[in-house]
């Protein structure tokens, strides 16, 4: 298993969350890797990036100020942040390599070949 998700859960509207993926070490240095999402009845939609190389980030427009990503190149691992939580962000969270990124870009998860498993997240009301 070259990625592995951790971390879902069921949480209550307004708390916190963080997920966990870990990478091989070279899917880690050599790729990009990110976050993507899917709701019940929904496609899978892009939540984040971010260069594992030099940290920049990148954001889906509805998760900015919610949801914070980051890596640990010690441990391979990428991490997702999420507060405020609110129910609508229930959905199975996947950790994904190779994500195209840039300023303003949305990848969609065409675009993307791998996957971890995903971890789901439940927010309840």
């Amino acid at each position: 298993v070259q990625l592995q998700a951790s971390g879902g859960g069921l949480v209550k509207a307004g708390d916190s969350l963080s997920l966990s993926c870990v990478a091989s070490e070279s899917i880690f240095s050599t790729y990009s890797m990110g976050w993507f999402r899917q709701a019940p009845g929904k496609e899978r939609e892009w939540v984040s990036t971010i260069n594992t190389g030099d940290g920049a980030t990148y954001y889906a427009d509805s998760m900015k100020g919610r949801f914070t990503i980051s890596r640990d190149v010690a441990k391979n691992a990428v991490y997702l942040q999420m507060s405020s939580l609110k129910p609508e962000d229930t959905a199975v969270y996947y950790c994904a390599a190779d994500v195209p990124y840039g300023l303003g870009y949305v990848p969609v998860s065409e675009q993307v070949s791998k996957w971890g498993r995903g971890t789901l997240v439940t927010v309840s009301s």
